[in-house]
């Protein structure tokens, strides 16, 4: 009992290897430079020339550009967080995800609230102070839909395996 003390361990560390919660990604730079990327890139400028066109009239007076504000603003924000996905490569991450059939329906989606939204926002454009906030916000949601349906149609182009698209380059069909 005298060499009890002797014989007792009291370290307590242990040799875990350590842990990484870091997202290690790099910019695809190509994607940019495609025809899908600079469409994407286009539908976030335009979609924030709609928006915050509409934002600056007193909307809230005309019950439809509710509608087109809540479409423009979503599609802004989906349109962001897809181009994040797709610029920095993390749908590669997901191979079991069909990614160009998500991106021809996001774009096919969008381009038919797009249009919904234009038709909304053209019809309610009065006359008056704000008319030509309502008007060049009408003419660029008739581009949104335009550049939606563009995108749609390279989508498909990748969803049939015709062309290039931005995830269907990487993602086996």
């Amino acid at each position: 009992m005298a060499d009890f003390p002797g014989k007792v361990n009291t370290q307590t560390s242990s040799q875990e290897p350590q842990r990484s919660f870091a997202i290690s990604s790099s910019v695809d730079m190509g994607f940019i430079k495609s025809i899908p990327g600079i469409l994407l890139i286009a539908e976030i400028v335009v979609g924030l020339l709609v928006w915050t066109l509409i934002a600056s009239t007193p909307h809230y007076l005309i019950p439809a550009l509710g509608w087109v504000l809540f479409v423009s603003i979503t599609l802004w924000l989906l349109s962001i967080a897809l181009l994040v996905i797709l610029l920095l490569s993390l749908h590669q991450r997901l191979p079991s995800v069909p990614w160009p059939l998500v991106l021809l329906v996001f774009y096919s989606v969008a381009a038919l609230l797009y249009l919904t939204a234009f038709l909304a926002n053209a019809a309610t454009v009065p006359g008056g102070y704000y008319q030509g906030h309502l008007g060049a916000s009408a003419f660029f949601g008739i581009v949104e839909t335009l550049l939606y349906t563009s995108s749609s149609y390279f989508a498909y182009l990748g969803w049939r395996g015709e062309g290039q698209n931005a995830a269907g380059s990487t993602v086996p069909v």
